[in-house]
C-alpha cells in the first residue's frame, strides 16, 4: 500500500506540472506508441507469452479544442524469436462549437528479436476514418477528425547498450484522405477560418529516433525518462479554391520531446503507467491536427 501511494503521489506531481508544459502530441499520429517502440517493451511479456493493454488519455490541442483517447492492444510472444501487436484506437475532439468522436486506427505489428539487444519491427497503420467529418455538409478541418486517414507502412529497429534503449523507425502513407476542408469555405467570423486548409490533403511520412534510459526508484516503481525526435520528411501539400495544388511551408522539419514513463507493478502480472511529454522543439505549420498543449496517458496492462 505505502508504494502504490508512492506511485500516486508521484503521478498527481506530474499532472500538476503538466499545466504548466507545451507538449506535442504523438499518439495520434501513431508510430510513437507501438509497443516495440516504446521503453522497456521486452519487459512486459518476459515471462509471460500474452500481454493486454488498455489505456486512456486527455490532452488540450491547438484552437482550444480538447482531445480525449483511448485504446485497447493485444501483445503476443511466438517462442524466443516472433511476435505480434494488435491495437485499436479511438479518438474524440471538442471545441469551437463543434464535437467529434469517432474510432481512429488498427495497428498491426510483427516483430523478430534477433538477439537480447537488437529487435526489429514490420507493421501498418490501417485507418478506421477517412478524415471527412463535417458540420452542416461543410468539411471540418483535420483538428476535428479521429484520424489521419492514410494506410502507413511502419518499420523499426531497436537496440540496447547496457541499460539504455534506441529506437529508431519510419512511418510512411501507402495512400492519402479524403480531407476536403478549405478555410475559405467558412465566414471570417468563424474560429475554423483561421485553420490550415488541407483539402485533398497529401501528408508526408515521418522517421523517429527515442533514446530512453530506465531508473528503478523503488523495488515496484520505475521512472524512465526518454527523448524523443520525430523529423517530418517534406512539406504537406493541399488543393486550393482554385484547384491549385500547393506546398504547406514550414510543415516539414523536427519535433523534439522529452517523455517521462512512470511504471507501477501491482504484481508480477498486473501493472499501472503514467506517460507525460514536453517539447523543446516543433515545426511551425502542423496541418494534421495533431499538435497538444497537454496530455497525459494512462494505461492499466494484464499478462497471462
Amino acid at each position: 500500500m505505502k508504494t502504490f501511494k508512492i506511485f500516486l503521489g508521484t503521478a498527481f506531481l506530474l499532472l500538476l506540472q503538466s499545466n504548466y508544459l507545451f507538449a506535442q502530441g504523438c499518439s495520434d499520429a501513431g508510430f510513437c506508441t507501438v509497443n516495440s517502440f516504446q521503453p522497456n517493451n521486452n519487459d512486459s511479456i518476459k515471462a509471460y507469452h500474452n500481454q493486454i493493454k488498455t489505456g486512456i488519455f486527455f490532452g488540450k490541442a491547438d484552437n482550444s479544442i480538447s482531445a480525449f483517447g483511448g485504446y485497447i492492444e493485444y501483445n503476443r510472444q511466438l517462442g524466443e524469436k516472433f511476435g505480434f501487436d494488435v491495437k485499436l484506437t479511438s479518438l474524440a475532439q471538442s471545441g469551437n462549437d463543434v464535437s467529434t468522436f469517432g474510432l481512429s486506427d488498427l495497428f498491426l505489428n510483427a516483430n523478430y528479436r534477433a538477439n537480447e539487444k537488437l529487435k526489429f519491427t514490420l507493421g501498418a497503420k490501417v485507418p478506421l476514418s477517412d478524415a471527412g467529418n463535417s458540420k452542416d455538409n461543410i468539411p471540418l478541418p483535420m483538428d476535428y477528425q479521429s484520424s489521419l486517414g492514410t494506410l502507413d507502412l511502419i518499420v523499426g529497429v531497436g537496440y540496447k547498450i547496457k541499460k539504455l534503449q534506441l529506437v529508431a523507425a519510419l512511418q510512411q502513407p501507402l495512400t492519402q484522405n479524403d480531407n476536403q476542408f478549405l478555410a475559405s469555405q467558412y465566414p471570417a467570423s468563424s474560429e475554423l477560418r483561421g485553420f490550415l486548409s488541407t483539402n485533398k490533403f497529401k501528408r508526408s511520412g515521418d522517421v523517429l529516433l527515442r533514446i530512453s534510459y530506465p531508473l528503478m526508484i523503488h523495488s515496484k516503481i520505475r521512472l524512465t525518462p526518454s527523448l524523443l525526435q520525430i523529423y517530418h520528411l517534406k512539406n504537406d501539400r493541399f488543393t486550393n479554391q482554385n484547384n491549385e495544388e500547393l506546398q504547406i511551408n514550414n510543415s516539414e522539419g523536427l519535433t523534439l520531446n522529452g517523455n517521462v514513463y512512470l511504471d507501477y507493478e501491482i504484481n508480477r502480472r498486473n501493472g499501472i503507467q503514467l506517460n507525460m511529454g514536453v517539447p523543446f522543439i516543433v515545426r511551425k505549420s502542423r496541418p494534421d491536427g495533431l499538435t497538444r498543449s497537454f496530455i497525459a496517458n494512462v494505461e492499466y496492462r494484464v499478462k497471462f
